[in-house]
């Protein structure tokens, strides 16, 4: 005798918002530390290195983490895990609020990098609760306000800390990612496990992967001084190459991998994959350059914002990244996911070519920051929608997860790319780096973006998984 199980429970509006709410939260906590780092500097006594360390700690975790969340939101239920993962997000938020030096604040970092974690858990429980196509704009909501939340985190991070202190710039989000949380918990019904409990964790796809970020994250950091300890930015590289070959044999080998790389194999992964670690390093140069630039004291250019003025005129381009979310999510369901990667490619290579060209006034930059901001938010959320969708529902965790770990590698590579031109266009015994050093760097990104064309050529109109 078969036990047909009951069909999930359909979920509301309010169930959503919530869900939006907590992607808000966890992307402003996700994204105070990046502005704020001179002044952590200063405040805690770090040095350069240290600073270093710090803004990749939570990329680090988080990569780590989202993988593993997917699988266990597969597992046992995205509400479930994602209840769970926000209560260490929280103490991490906690610990960082409280942290009075440096080793304090990289336990809280570490403990709030499995936020990222939470976007996978959302998806799995939008997919379980609504149809394709209500699903395809939930995701794109909840993405776009993930997305609107680091740029307000990146917006507010640097006048919260100046006008009260360092510490409220992490209580604030971590208040509002534990009233989200409760939120979530109340009006989210339960979805139904998805797999049996007797499938083993694959720790030593785990270390390994571990080794392999750390070993990735520590050479984008010294490459720019790379001059000064060749030997061991070689080192690292050989390492690197150890830790991924390992990687790669024993993640064929397991019986349940972290990382399915049959599934990253797929034609549809592999190339969603790619067009979001392209998009995001596009993305995340100029969000690196921008600021400096609004910033820099040159002969002839920048304009000597203060951290106040920055985030006003960064302002538009947040706007347009949360906008972004839901408008990628309609666009997917009525055009496919192509035509909207095809119109967010071009669009954010004219705005990375024409700050190239053209920055000799602010409005220049701001216009310039709104068509990356939304070109990113379309892209990113047509490869997620389409993704999360087009695969098994027991598979959304660890697909959306492979998309989210892209994008993780792809925003640091982007921001050291950024810091390395910046470095080498800066004169000895100056503080001013180049105009030429910008304009090359707006250059590269929007060459690297277009270059998502190829890619975007042998998709079919939806992914296909």
């Amino acid at each position: 005798m078969t036990t047909t199980l009951a069909p999930p429970v359909s979920i509301g509006k309010a169930a959503v918002g919530a869900l939006g709410i907590l992607a808000l939260s966890t992307g402003a906590l996700e994204s105070v530390v990046s502005p704020t780092i001179p002044l952590l500097e200063r405040e805690l006594d770090m040095s350069q290195s240290e600073g270093a360390l710090l803004s990749i700690v939570l990329l680090i975790t988080g990569a780590l983490i989202t993988p593993l969340a997917g699988k266990f939101g597969d597992r046992y239920g995205g509400k479930k895990v994602l209840i769970r993962l926000m209560a260490v997000v929280s103490l991490g938020g906690t610990v960082s609020a409280l942290a009075p030096n440096l080793p304090v604040l990289l336990v809280g970092q570490v403990l709030q990098g499995a936020m990222i974690g939470a976007l996978p858990l959302s998806f799995i429980v939008v997919r379980k609760h609504l149809p394709a196509g209500e699903s395809k704009v939930a995701i794109g909501v909840v993405s776009g306000l993930f997305v609107g939340g680091s740029m307000v985190g990146m917006l507010s991070a640097g006048p919260v800390a100046e006008q009260l202190s360092r510490h409220w710039m992490f209580a604030l989000p971590t208040i509002a990612v534990v009233g989200s949380t409760l939120l979530v918990n109340r009006l989210m019904p339960a979805d139904p496990p998805g797999r049996p409990d007797d499938v083993g964790i694959d720790w030593p796809g785990l270390l390994l992967l571990s080794g392999m970020l750390t070993t990735l994250m520590l050479v984008l950091a010294l490459a720019p001084e790379a001059g000064s300890a060749p030997l061991v930015l070689v080192a690292l590289v050989v390492l690197l190459a150890v830790f991924v070959t390992g990687w790669v044999r024993v993640e064929r080998r397991a019986a349940a991998p972290m990382i399915d790389l049959n599934m990253l194999a797929r034609p549809a992964i592999w190339k969603a994959c790619a067009l979001t670690f392209v998009i995001c390093l596009g993305t995340t140069m100029a969000v690196y350059l921008v600021p400096q630039l609004l910033d820099e004291r040159g002969d002839g250019y920048g304009f000597r914002a203060s951290a106040t003025e920055i985030g006003l005129y960064l302002l538009p381009g947040a706007v347009a990244a949360t906008l972004a979310g839901p408008l990628g999510g309609l666009g997917d369901r009525r055009f496919g996911s192509r035509a909207v990667v095809n119109t967010g490619v071009v669009m954010m290579a004219v705005g990375l070519l024409a700050v190239a060209a053209v920055h000799t006034e602010i409005w220049h930059l701001v216009v310039g920051k709104v068509l990356i901001a939304l070109a990113n938010g379309l892209c990113v959320t047509a490869m997620m929608t389409s993704t999360a969708t087009a695969v098994d529902p027991n598979d959304t965790g660890i697909a959306t997860s492979l998309i989210l770990v892209s994008r993780v590698l792809g925003s640091a590579v982007g921001g050291q790319l950024g810091g390395a031109l910046l470095t080498a266009g800066t004169p000895s015994g100056s503080e001013v780096a180049a105009e030429s050093a910008y304009v090359t760097g707006f250059v590269i990104a929007g060459i690297v973006v277009l270059s998502a064309l190829f890619v975007t050529r042998t998709m079919s109109k939806g992914v296909k998984a």
